[in-house]
């Protein structure tokens, strides 16, 4: 079991590529590298980057899920706390990056929602090549949650923009610090505050608790940004892996119920349905850390019901309306199953009319968002996400903005 707690594994991955050398081949990894292509594994397709971070993962003994019962899912070793290792011990700048979180209660249709929120302390000084200068902090120091800074907020008057971000996990895993590395990657890219709620999960929560709560979370998050220094008029939503979807639905939710429109909608590595048979699942099925199995797996405790896995809630290629949804962003990882969901999903967007951007990134798996100190690629991501969500958040002087600004419902 790694030991490595999540919050350390998460806040080890937010160094910029620029900051790291380059990772080198070694014979081993070439010699495995042939080994894979030779009998068709799709690790032969994973950068040098990618490799060392899964080498890592196995090395800390993770089960299959289909073996497993969700509370022993939940306790496994994940690729990020893989990440957090590899970079311990290449003694890897550590920079938490001055986020400061604490956590908050939101309102939920069963009861309250908890949710962090990571609220950026302070601009980092950037040196003259014009990236971040890194602080030097030891692991020991890292603290999930600093009392010294767990109600710090922007200084008054100066209200942030809010990322509302759903994590991954298939429904039934919690995904700590998958959750907390993708969030800080995103709040650290740019001066956003990331507001993460922990949705009721199955398959103690029945279908949709999950949806529902998102819903209810957005809802909430719109009136009351102001009460944790987030700014009401410039929020957007967010989610990686079945986050993604759930963001989907939250927009869908939003639209429908004359809600304020959320400025951005970025998706990262998405499901957007239940379909095993795309291209991607032909080529990836045996893919790690998601292949076929470990999908089956949270899909049979999430959505036993086969209404339940046609309904638009979780079909939104097939089934879902997504006209008039925000401009979204897509990011997709070369070797991951769901990839093709992510393509699936921009096509039906723009054929909606909704403005999209999707950028795939070679080499890397699913759940590499948030690994930016020891994947280059994931670096490259932040980077893009952190891009996307500055054009959003820009002041902007259109017609729609002009009637938002009259109070115009945006739908």
């Amino acid at each position: 079991m790694c030991t490595l707690s999540p919050y350390l594994a998460a806040c080890l991955l937010l160094v910029p590529q620029a900051a790291r050398a380059e990772a080198r081949a070694t014979i081993r990894d070439r010699f495995d590298q042939i080994v894979a292509t030779f009998t068709g594994n799709p690790a032969a397709n994973v950068d040098i980057d990618m490799k060392h971070v899964l080498d890592k993962w196995r090395s800390l003994g993770p089960k299959p899920l289909e073996s497993l019962s969700p509370e022993e899912a939940r306790r496994q070793p994940t690729p990020i706390n893989a990440a957090g290792d590899l970079a311990v011990s290449e003694h890897r700048p550590l920079d938490p990056g001055g986020v400061a979180v604490r956590e908050i209660s939101i309102p939920g249709p069963a009861g309250p929602v908890v949710a962090q929120v990571y609220t950026p302390a302070a601009r980092t000084p950037r040196d003259g090549a014009g990236e971040p200068r890194q602080a030097q902090i030891r692991s020991e120091d890292a603290n999930p949650i600093d009392p010294a800074q767990a109600d710090k907020a922007p200084p008054a008057g100066r209200s942030l923009p809010v990322v509302v971000f759903f994590h991954g996990g298939g429904f039934v895993l919690d995904n700590a610090a998958g959750r907390d590395a993708s969030a800080r990657a995103i709040a650290n890219s740019g001066d956003f505050i990331v507001v993460t709620p922990n949705y009721r999960l199955a398959p103690e929560a029945k279908f949709p608790a999950a949806p529902d709560d998102c819903a209810a979370a957005y809802k909430w998050i719109v009136g009351n940004a102001a009460s944790f220094g987030g700014d009401q008029d410039r929020i957007a939503l967010a989610g990686e892996g079945a986050g993604g979807l759930l963001a989907a639905d939250t927009a869908i939710a939003a639209r429908d119920a004359h809600l304020p429109k959320a400025r951005a909608l970025i998706l990262i590595t998405p499901a957007a349905g239940t379909n095993l048979t795309t291209s991607s699942w032909m080529e990836d099925s045996a893919a790690r850390p998601w292949n076929k199995k470990a999908v089956l797996w949270a899909l049979n405790l999430a959505l036993p019901n086969a209404a339940d896995r046609d309904g638009p809630l979780v079909d939104l290629v097939g089934k879902a309306d997504v006209r008039n949804l925000p401009t979204t962003t897509i990011v997709t990882a070369e070797v991951d199953p769901l990839r093709s969901d992510g393509e699936r999903l921009g096509g039906k967007l723009k054929i909606a009319t909704v403005p999209v951007s999707l950028r795939d990134y070679p080499g890397v798996t699913h759940d590499f968002f948030g690994m930016g100190a020891v994947v280059g690629q994931a670096a490259k991501a932040q980077r893009f996400v952190a891009d996307r969500l500055n054009a959003a958040f820009a002041p902007t002087h259109g017609a729609a903005t002009a009637l938002q600004d009259l109070g115009v419902a945006p739908y």
